[in-house]
């Protein structure tokens, strides 16, 4: 599948994915599990994965990417990023 972006990797070798539907451009994380669990893989929808126990490593390295897509967006004169506490000065 096309457009995947891998998040974690266990030190057990599972590892976690940020994919996209080619279908219809829906994001979801895949969890493949290591070869020898002989688990199969699962698509976890975005909303559902964050809610579910989200203090793993896995759950922690989508929040930074999130983060990541709005780091240097806002300026400094934008309203809203003092609305919100931008840490940026004038």
């Amino acid at each position: 599948m096309a457009g995947m972006r891998e998040l974690y990797r266990s030190p057990q070798g599972d590892c976690s994915l940020l994919a996209r539907d080619p279908a219809n451009d829906a994001a979801f994380v895949l969890h493949e599990p290591n070869a020898s669990s002989g688990g199969q893989p699962s698509r976890i929808e975005i909303g559902a994965f964050l809610r579910a126990d989200a203090n793993g490593p896995e759950h922690q390295a989508l929040l930074r990417l999130i983060g990541s897509l709005v780091e240097g967006f806002a300026s400094p004169d934008d309203e809203r990023s003092s609305a919100f506490g931008s840490a940026q000065s004038t």
